[in-house]
């Protein structure tokens, strides 16, 4: 057991960093209705990083990165600005434009270079397996001071997503919004794949607001049943050999539907209905 804890070490160390964070930001995203966002950058991220090998930048590379943070860029400001003025046509169908659109740019690009297909591939299901300490130290260091931005100005957020109250600029504070998403995805899709990196930041949040509204609780709910779950689909890859980045995202998907009929069973007094 030691020797598999030694072997799978500086991934249980990412996933205790990425779980915390992706469901903090995914209870603002499934309270405010734009469940799809953070996929829709997970795409553009992606798309990035297969433009830039199309463009002759080794994927992983400081240049791949940037090029990637340049795509999620352009997300953030397309779903902060274009909001359908007309109420048949909700934000989120833009949303979904914007993710069809750069899924099909990223095979066309793809389908231009050799080797495409792979990279396709890869940006789905990630590479877990080969993350390194640099790549770790860097996302924990990013995230750290995400979470310090957060932490300052969190009630501004949650006064957006709860609409408590009206807050100046709040184009701008919902741009912030997403450029953070934008920077944990350019972080987690070249590791873990769009697929991992959307489970990460709602199957957590989504399971956690089936039994409480309070956001400090949630928070603790999603990270240890993130935790959990994450956990559970890395030694299933490890010990029955399937690809890392989908066996987590079916371990996530399992504990959600199992979530699902725990809340069903209970009673509704309780469920804990505090908002904190």
């Amino acid at each position: 057991m030691l020797e598999i804890f030694n072997f799978l070490f500086i991934q249980i160390v990412l996933l205790a960093v990425v779980t915390s964070v992706h469901t903090y930001l995914g209870l603002h995203v499934i309270r405010r209705g734009i469940v799809f966002s953070d996929l829709s950058l997970d795409q553009l991220a992606a798309l990035g990083v297969i433009v830039g090998v199309a463009m002759g930048i080794e994927g992983g590379s400081a240049g791949s990165y940037l090029v990637s943070f340049l795509a999620v860029l352009v997300g953030s400001f397309l779903l902060t600005f274009v909001k359908p003025k007309n109420k048949i046509i909700p934000h989120e169908a833009v949303i979904g434009i914007i993710y069809g659109l750069a899924l099909v740019a990223s095979i066309m690009v793809a389908d231009k270079f050799s080797g495409g297909a792979a990279y396709v591939t890869q940006t789905l299901s990630g590479c877990m397996l080969w993350v390194s300490w640099p790549l770790v130290l860097v996302t924990i260091i990013a995230y750290f001071f995400l979470s310090l931005f957060h932490y300052k100005y969190r009630e501004k957020f949650k006064a957006i997503t709860e609409k408590s109250e009206k807050i100046h600029n709040e184009n701008f504070w919902d741009l912030l919004f997403f450029i953070s998403l934008g920077i944990i995805t350019v972080l987690i899709v070249p590791i873990a794949g769009v697929l991992l990196a959307y489970a990460f930041l709602m199957i957590p949040a989504a399971i956690a607001l089936l039994f409480t509204k309070d956001w400090a609780k949630a928070l603790k709910i999603g990270w240890i049943v993130g935790f959990a779950a994450s956990m559970l689909g890395l030694l299933s890859s490890y010990f029955f050999g399937f690809s890392y980045g989908p066996s987590m995202v079916l371990a996530l998907g399992l504990f959600f539907t199992s979530a699902l009929l725990i809340r069903a069973a209970l009673p509704e007094r309780n469920q804990i209905t505090s908002k904190g």
